[in-house]
């Protein structure tokens, strides 16, 4: 699994002019789940990105997570995070989990973030979406499991 981590001012996407997820201070969430991720994974990743501590406190210092701060989450399933870049110059998505599997374990990693009580928007699994954002920082990271 890997999931770039993007603190943000506000997120949306939309499909087709319309928006369908929409946050204001958060995380963008862009993931990509790879052949061989479970429920366990997700929840690790759900864990992890719940309890990290990369919001400012009053002292300008990253010590504050998501529910510090009443942050939201707008989670956006893509695949080609996945992509095998090393030879030629067609990136491979042969890593990438295919659907149903890869969209049921996205619905999953979700979940899995509403049980450590945060407010998720999402995109739409397999959608041409197109998502706009206020990066604050810009603070990005990349987490892979």
């Amino acid at each position: 699994m890997r999931i770039v981590i993007q603190r943000v001012n506000r997120a949306n996407v939309k499909i087709a002019g319309q928006t369908v997820g929409q946050i204001e201070r958060g995380l963008l969430l862009l993931v990509g789940l790879k052949n061989g991720d479970d429920i366990e994974v997700t929840k690790k990743a759900a864990t992890k990105i719940a309890k990290m501590r990369i919001f400012e406190d009053e002292n300008g210092k990253t010590n504050l997570a998501i529910k510090d701060v009443g942050g939201q989450i707008l989670s956006v399933s893509q695949f080609t995070l996945l992509a095998d870049t090393k030879k030629g110059n067609r990136p491979s998505f042969i890593q990438a989990m295919r659907p149903p599997e890869s969209d049921e374990l996205w619905q999953e990693f979700n979940k899995e973030l509403e049980k450590q009580g945060l407010h998720v928007e999402t995109g739409e699994f397999g959608e041409d979406m197109k998502v706009d954002l206020e990066n604050d920082g810009p603070f990005t990271i990349v987490l892979d499991l």
